[in-house]
């Protein structure tokens, strides 16, 4: 049944995602996460015992016979390296990495060596072993890939662990007050540590042989922090994924037979994502890998019928590299598909913004605000004008991409759901951009442009908003002076629906102010009323309503509850709210396109 909701032909295929789920029996990382979880206690552990000499001699440390270093410079030394580098991988084991497991293999077998050499410690040798033993067991577990990378880890792990050095050196330092000489201040305290990580006495000094203890654990932060660095710039180098010409081709041939099913299925052709195909090619699923989170957005491209197979490749791909799966903005057709073929479950998130090219009309009570607004920007001596891209010039498009980027009004890009991405490409010929124009007395850096509203194509009928910019200077009304004009224009370019603007939690703000609401729906809009100082959630709404849309659910599809924070933090990354990139004069030069801001906030609408 061509358009449906896909069904499996195998007996299996007929059960539940949640029970099919069920029977295959445990969670297979229940045994990486306790493993990593013990790795990063001895860790604490092992640092405690290194850097505080009063937990050497402590009942816990004699509890926890694990640690290394009991007694002597070298002792503490050895703990405090033992107890950063768990630490190190205590992330990777928990997520089931294969290399996380090659160095916790080894590390074991020589800290169970030095207990016994520096401590002659049986227990603490039979905790070690007791520790290495799950992980030769379960072995299997431990398959994940690495994370896609490349050589600018080594500098963020630089800069990240001599920070994490030197916040550890100064407590080490400070850490031995009865033998201290003198008081000395803390510029010379982190003078100290400073020399100390590099291998030289510094100006502080102790009685006994306290200044060799600190020495020597100096020594192994700032070893440590040189190893793993120098790991991180010379081994292979893998860049994230991104799409190549052949995947664009195929995805722009699917969206050709089915691209009318979804308003975000352009939004896949996106340059900074990956894709995943099913076995007959028919169908594919778009994602990009956000901190952990293979998050995909909107429904699978292609053919229903084919979506069960693009959706068993992705969830492979992500045991695969024990990524957390996540979707986000599927139509309620692509959540039930999504949660019965994987187990996985769906909230919904949103709502987008339709409007029916016929059905539209400025006239009437309802829409008396925007058309009274549209005539006095008029009058104001504005202008419109709807193009095809591929209409434009050079020179126009150039000054197009240009005032949009200047226009963003933020310093990191944003978009990346419901945002392509560039402006102007030759491959995007299809889009709509529309513009408003004024002449000015003195004209500006881009001539009479004052604001862009660009669309990309929903099959052949339809199109999607894709960003919205306006110069600061012109007045207010831009948005909806250009909405309305690309609406008015649409039948001449053969388009009978308009997906606006996406609106987070509309249903809970909408029904929360009406008469009659619970005391609970009251308080969860107060509280998203309180938020949208911020992500501006309300206003968004209120900018779709004015044009009197259909509004279609949207939907998150997560694993678990736990996830969400996790999934939360990893989309507003992905959509750019959360910049965690290097300094941009850090930053590598490339000459990719770069990619166009999703949504000013506060107006530009399509927020994650």
């Amino acid at each position: 049944m061509s358009g449906g909701v896909p069904q499996r032909s195998s007996q299996a295929g007929h059960l539940p995602g949640r029970v099919r789920h069920l029977l295959r029996g445990p969670r297979p990382e229940a045994v990486p996460v306790l493993v990593g979880r013990a790795c990063a206690l001895v860790g604490l552990l092992d640092i405690a015992a290194g850097v505080f000499p009063r937990f050497r001699h402590s009942r816990m440390h004699a509890i926890a016979e694990v640690l290394p270093g009991s007694t002597g410079p070298f002792a503490a030394a050895l703990s405090l390296s033992a107890g950063v580098l768990l630490l190190l991988l205590a992330h990777g084991l928990k997520r089931g990495k294969r290399r996380a497991w090659r160095a916790a293999v080894v590390l074991l077998p020589a800290g169970a060596v030095a207990q016994f050499t520096y401590r002659h410690s049986v227990v603490g040798v039979l905790i070690s072993l007791a520790l290495l033993a799950p992980l030769l067991i379960h072995r299997d577990q431990f398959r994940a890939l690495p994370d896609p990378r490349s050589r600018w880890r080594a500098l963020a792990n630089f800069i990240l662990m001599g920070a994490g050095s030197l916040a550890l050196g100064l407590i080490i330092v400070s850490a031995h007050p009865n033998t201290l000489v003198g008081d000395p201040s803390l510029a010379d305290r982190i003078t100290h540590v400073l020399y100390g990580l590099f291998g030289f006495e510094g100006p502080v000094d102790y009685q006994g042989n306290t200044s060799w203890t600190v020495a020597f654990s100096l020594g192994a932060l700032g070893w440590i922090t040189a190893v793993t660095t120098i790991y991180l710039a010379f081994r292979p180098e893998h860049p994230a994924a991104r799409l190549t010409e052949d995947d664009e081709a195929r995805l722009r041939a699917l969206l050709e037979k089915h691209g009318a099913r979804d308003s975000l299925g352009h939004f896949a052709l996106r340059r900074d994502k990956a894709v995943v195909f099913s076995p007959s090619g028919k169908a594919a699923v778009t994602y990009r890998v956000v901190s952990g989170v293979m998050l995909a957005s909107g429904d699978p491209i292609g053919d229903v019928e084919a979506w069960p197979g693009a959706i068993e490749r992705f969830m492979d791909e992500a045991r695969a590299h024990s990524w957390t799966p996540a979707v986000m903005g599927c139509s309620e057709t692509g959540a039930e598909v999504w949660t019965r073929e994987t187990g996985l479950d769906a909230l919904e998130l949103g709502d987008e913004a339709v409007v029916d090219v016929p059905d539209f009309s400025l006239t009437g009570r309802a829409m008396r605000n925007v058309r009274q607004m549209v005539k006095r920007i008029e009058r104001a001596g504005y202008e419109t004008r709807v193009r095809r891209v591929r209409d434009l010039g050079e020179t126009e498009l150039e000054r197009i991409r240009r005032a949009a980027d200047d226009w963003r009004g933020t310093d990191t890009e944003r978009g990346f759901s419901m945002a392509l991405g560039r402006i102007g490409d030759p491959t995007d010929g299809d889009c709509l951009i529309a513009t408003a124009h004024k002449a000015d007395e003195e004209p500006g850096p881009y001539g009479d442009l004052k604001a862009i509203l660009h669309f990309v194509p929903w099959g052949t009928d339809g199109v999607s908003l894709d960003l919205m910019r306006r110069d600061r200077s012109a007045d207010p009304g831009m948005n909806e002076l250009l909405i309305v004009a690309a609406l008015q224009a649409a039948p001449k370019f053969a388009v009978a629906r308009v997906s606006l603007n996406f609106a987070m939690f509309r249903s809970a703000l909408a029904r929360g102010e009406k008469i009659g609401a619970g005391p609970v729906l009251r308080a969860w809009r107060g509280l998203l009323v309180f938020l949208s100082r911020w992500f501006q959630i309300e206003s968004l709404y209120k900018f779709n309503a004015k044009f009197r849309p259909r509004w279609e659910p949207r939907f998150v599809v997560y694993r678990a509850s736990a996830d969400l924070p996790r999934l939360g933090f990893a989309a507003m990354q992905a959509e750019g709210f959360v910049n965690l990139a290097l300094p941009r004069f850090l930053r590598r030069r490339t000459t990719a396109p770069r990619p166009c801001a999703h949504a000013v906030a506060e107006r530009d609408v399509r927020a994650a």
